[in-house]
């Protein structure tokens, strides 16, 4: 019996017993969802940098995650928020990122990638256009399409600086997905997980807002492989998930409500509509109970995917929870604590983001869960984690 000693929501010490609990045994399947895990970068903890304004990558650690999540049969969904992009990680560190993943994913049979393309190399400080915005993502979509990259049109701060309308959403999105090459991935964060994107596609009523994203999709289905929302709303995703154009997929982002929306609820005219796919930041810290729930789903044993998921919830909202743009430190102590990566240290200094006590349920929420791969190693990393912060 493993014990440790773990501060309490409430600040008070409190003596936890590990459960040991571990996923159910599910035979590998070919996945019949589209799964994507946005995945996180290691930093460089010995790098002579200042780390609250400069950014550097342990390209080693952060290569050998992404193989760790091409080999659960996941797709890698890079350079996206859960990396910090725009949040500590840079643009020209995410190229390079992107093209190492890519990369690396050459001598992978079957793996996916899909990049994240903005407008973050702008100062905003500096935009005044929308041509200064379809600018921005040009060069961003070249340079990643010239790596063989598909692309995720990530949602712009800037462009919420200089829009005045949905017309202005209107005319930058057909800009772009006029000039793509191939079908992108379009991507709806909400204002919880990045403030500045209060107002995205033009109105902060977001069942008009709605209205115009299906518009732009429409008018373009033949350019667009789906849309990721992250609004933690589920019936929202529904909604709109049912009036997507046949073959457009929803991808969901909600970390909430992930397992029902990805289950589906076999309602709607077209496949598409019964169901999400994913693309979601909880997969990089849930990797190994995503895989089984998935396969068990291809195999028609819906019930077990419930089983695998149910208590990955939890941890999920526990993660996520407000303020939600600082998920990003619970997934990277998560891959510490399974021993992903020698270190917590995050760029931008985040791994300072949450408190003690928040990483000490995490600890709790992700033994009851079955997500501490070697219980005894997680146990001991929490203690280090403890130790500096004075507790004994």
């Amino acid at each position: 019996m493993t014990t440790l000693p773990l501060i309490d929501l409430h600040g008070q010490l409190q003596t936890y017993v590990l459960c040991g609990r571990t996923l159910p045994t599910v035979s590998a399947h070919a996945f019949n969802r589209v799964a994507f895990s946005a995945a996180h970068v290691v930093a460089d903890p010995r790098a002579a940098i200042d780390p609250w304004l400069q950014c550097a990558i342990d390209w080693d650690a952060t290569l050998q995650y992404r193989h760790h999540l091409w080999s659960l049969g996941l797709g890698v969904a890079e350079a996206m928020d859960t990396a910090q992009r725009g949040m500590g990680l840079d643009w020209p560190t995410s190229r390079e990122l992107i093209q190492r993943s890519l990369q690396a994913a050459r001598s992978v049979p079957g793996a996916r990638v899909a990049s994240g393309c903005g407008t973050d190399h702008l100062a905003l400080a500096d935009v005044r256009t929308l041509d200064d915005v379809i600018r921005a993502y040009d060069e961003q979509m070249e340079a990643i399409e010239s790596l063989g990259g598909q692309l995720i049109i990530m949602a712009s701060r800037a462009l919420v600086k200089v829009a005045r309308s949905p017309a202005d959403y209107e005319k930058v999105y057909d800009h772009i997905l006029s000039q793509v090459r191939a079908p992108v991935i379009l991507h709806w964060l909400g204002d919880m997980f990045d403030p500045s994107l209060q107002g995205y596609w033009g109105h902060a009523d977001l069942t008009r807002a709605t209205d115009t994203a299906l518009g732009i999709i429409r008018a373009h289905a033949k350019k667009v492989d789906g849309i990721k929302i992250s609004l933690l709303d589920q019936q929202r995703e529904i909604d709109m998930r049912r009036q997507l154009p046949p073959g457009v997929r929803m991808y969901t982002g909600d970390d909430f409500n992930y397992a029902e929306l990805i289950a589906g609820d076999g309602q709607g005219t077209q496949d598409n509509h019964r169901h999400s796919d994913a693309l979601l930041g909880i997969f990089d810290a849930i990797a190994p109970a995503a895989s089984a729930a998935l396969s068990a789903l291809a195999q028609g044993q819906t019930a077990l995917f419930h089983e695998i998921l149910a208590p990955t919830v939890p941890l999920s909202r526990h993660i996520f929870q407000a303020p939600t743009r600082f998920y990003k430190t619970g997934v990277v102590f998560m891959a510490w604590l399974n021993g992903h990566q020698a270190h917590p240290v995050m760029v931008g200094g985040q791994h300072s983001a949450r408190s003690l006590p928040h990483l000490c349920e995490l600890f709790r929420l992700a033994d009851q869960a079955g997500l501490l791969s070697e219980p005894e190693r997680s146990a001991a990393r929490m203690r280090q984690w403890l130790a500096v912060h004075g507790v004994s």
